[in-house]
């Protein structure tokens, strides 16, 4: 039997990302005091804290928090690495890990364009929008190149009241620090309820109201 041609073996070899199993696993932040930010986590996003870790040997220390268990939840993992108590934030992002075998192999989900807004996004992930987590790839108009201290947008986390949601912020930040950075109310254009904040890190959040979130996917 003769071998198949380059060309054959390089697209069957592009087909194993769409047939492999992924997900997205968990989204890195470094953080300066891993105790308060714990409980800034907990109590502001009600997350549960599902393992912590120490690796003395690599001199750093990891806190994993999410909504469910790890083998089937996207979640944070943060980390503290000794002696580091605070971050640039174009230096303070650390990656996301998808689980696979080999490269990514997403799906174009969705596109928008807001001329009002002045982006555009593109929605890709390993399932639809509202049986899993995606990732979400925002352009600028005009912008062709970003630093490292600007590429980095922020994590979208759902919520059943923006409103009721802000106010938790609100007080969480009082005691831990952050700031609430757009408070709740539709988004100009696209009428999804959001609210967004920065934690006592630096870090930027946006919690995204379900309901309009369901009737934002069923327009498209």
């Amino acid at each position: 039997m003769a071998e198949a041609s380059p060309a054959v073996a390089n697209a069957e070899l592009l087909e194993w990302p769409k047939k492999d199993k992924r997900r997205f696993l968990h989204a890195v932040y470094r953080v300066g005091d891993l105790d308060r930010t714990i409980k800034y986590y907990t109590e502001c996003f009600g997350m549960e804290l599902l393992r912590k870790r120490d690796v003395p040997e690599e001199k750093y220390s990891n806190a994993f928090l999410g909504f469910g268990p790890e083998q089937s939840y996207f979640v944070v993992e943060l980390t503290y690495n000794y002696g580091v108590t605070s971050y640039d934030i174009g230096t303070g992002f650390g990656h996301l890990a998808i689980a696979t075998e080999d490269a990514l192999g997403m799906k174009l989900l969705r596109t928008i364009d807001s001329p009002e807004l002045k982006c555009a996004l593109a929605m890709l992930g390993y399932a639809e929008e509202d049986q899993t987590t995606v990732l979400e790839l925002a352009y600028s108009y005009g912008v062709t190149e970003y630093t490292k201290g600007n590429a980095y947008a922020q994590v979208a986390i759902s919520t059943d009241d923006v409103y009721k949601s802000a106010e938790v912020v609100n007080l969480v930040t009082q005691e831990l620090g952050g700031k609430i950075t757009r408070q709740p109310g539709p988004i100009p254009g696209l009428n999804t309820k959001i609210t967004s904040f920065v934690d006592p890190d630096g870090w930027k959040t946006v919690l995204v109201d379900n309901e309009d979130f369901l009737k934002e996917l069923q327009s498209e």
